[in-house]
């Protein structure tokens, strides 16, 4: 059984350590039987049925937090606390009912009903965490589990004594056909000829909505940036046409060396492989494909992440020298001063890269399944 959901970063851990599980069983001989735990109109039940996984929904209730606990005690937060517990009675039966070996949880607050209907019909519960610091529902679960799966070495110190007993460092899982990527592949898929190739390759991206921050302050850089580098925009629907704009404006030696584009699909791989730095938020599984491909990167954290967690995220490669981030303004003139020594010395990108591989984990979907299968291989305890 699978419970996380959300956000993509709980989503698609999930998705590849099942994709994972099935091909290390059918290798066997063996199949997988699987059940996602989610909320009923989430990404996560889009993303399950597009792989063929079945779906159940539970309810559930996400706590706004505030640092006023009074401003906690919302009309929408109690409300969606009275949820919890109907949750957590519905996941029960839905554990009674499919008997899972193990239940893995990737977080999100959907995630905990799920959890907590494991740990009472005493079934194995695995926690995975994404980022460096546990996000509230695996804080919550972490105590209750087998094993905690945790995506960097950083966050063992930080865990309480009890917990990190039972953790264990995976890494985060991306997905494998990102390891395969072809850099000319990318310059005939999306038409680059007019990029120079003596020049370095930036590829800016704010996910697949586009952060209109990000896009900001590269739009208010980009005469000097382009005259240092080739820019693969990946920008959002919200931004495109102001974004494209702006390059017809471009001299056209500059123009050329610049693509705006809303959404990077299968050709992804291939722009990570032409790609010599990648301007950034900093995200779990950002920061999982960044280091396990080992890119030198400008890290740009979402403010209003929940616990300021990107900004961990970040913070973590840049005192590694595995990235520069940008953890105060965020302006052109910032951006510009982060990034420059990055462009103008290549043996500076080559040592970010090197040492941001080296916080990378290529193998971290292989290492959750493999977690899975060994805990799922451990006689239960009966349930009551």
């Amino acid at each position: 059984m699978v419970a996380g959901g959300g956000t993509g970063g709980h989503i698609y851990p999930a998705l590849t350590t099942i994709r994972t599980l099935r091909s290390r069983l059918a290798a066997s001989g063996g199949q997988l039987e699987v059940l996602w735990i989610g909320k009923a109109d989430g990404l996560e039940s889009r993303i399950a049925a597009t792989d063929d996984v079945p779906f159940a929904a539970v309810a559930t209730g996400k706590i706004r937090r505030a640092a006023n606990p009074l401003k906690m005690l919302s009309r929408t937060n109690i409300t969606d606390m009275c949820r919890v517990p109907v949750g957590v009675a519905q996941a029960y039966r839905l554990v009674a009912r499919f008997q899972p070996d193990v239940v893995l949880a990737t977080g999100g607050y959907v995630a905990v009903p799920a959890g907590l209907g494991a740990w009472l019909r005493r079934r194995p519960l695995i926690v995975h965490e994404q980022t460096v610091r546990l996000g509230l529902a695996n804080r919550v679960l972490a105590r209750l589990a087998t094993r905690v799966a945790v995506s960097s070495e950083s966050t063992l110190r930080l865990l309480p004594g009890i917990v990190r007993s039972s953790a264990v460092v995976t890494g985060n899982p991306i997905r494998p056909e990102l390891l395969d990527g072809n850099a000319d592949k990318a310059v005939a898929t999306l038409g680059l000829y007019g990029f120079d190739r003596s020049l370095p390759t930036v590829y800016v991206t704010g996910g697949a909505q586009g952060a209109v921050q990000i896009n900001r302050v590269v739009r208010e850089l980009l005469p000097w940036l382009l005259q240092r580098a080739n820019v693969i925009h990946q920008c959002g629907k919200a931004s495109a046409d102001e974004l494209r704009q702006r390059a017809a404006d471009l001299a056209p030696d500059l123009s050329a060396r610049y693509l705006v584009t809303e959404f990077v699909g299968p050709e992804l791989a291939d722009v990570f492989a032409l790609a010599d730095v990648i301007i950034s938020r900093s995200g779990a599984g950002t920061i999982a494909e960044i280091t396990a491909l080992g890119k030198a990167s400008v890290l740009i954290p979402l403010s209003s992440a929940a616990g300021n967690e990107q900004a961990h995220n970040a913070r973590t490669l840049v005192e590694r020298g595995a990235a520069v981030a940008l953890l105060g303004e965020v302006s052109g003139p910032s951006l510009q001063e982060a990034i420059e020594p990055l462009l103008a010395d290549s043996e500076r990108r080559t040592t970010a890269a090197e040492q941001a591989r080296l916080q990378g984990r290529r193998d971290a979907a292989e290492l959750l399944a493999h977690l899975v299968c060994s805990v799922a291989e451990r006689p239960a305890a009966p349930s009551g």
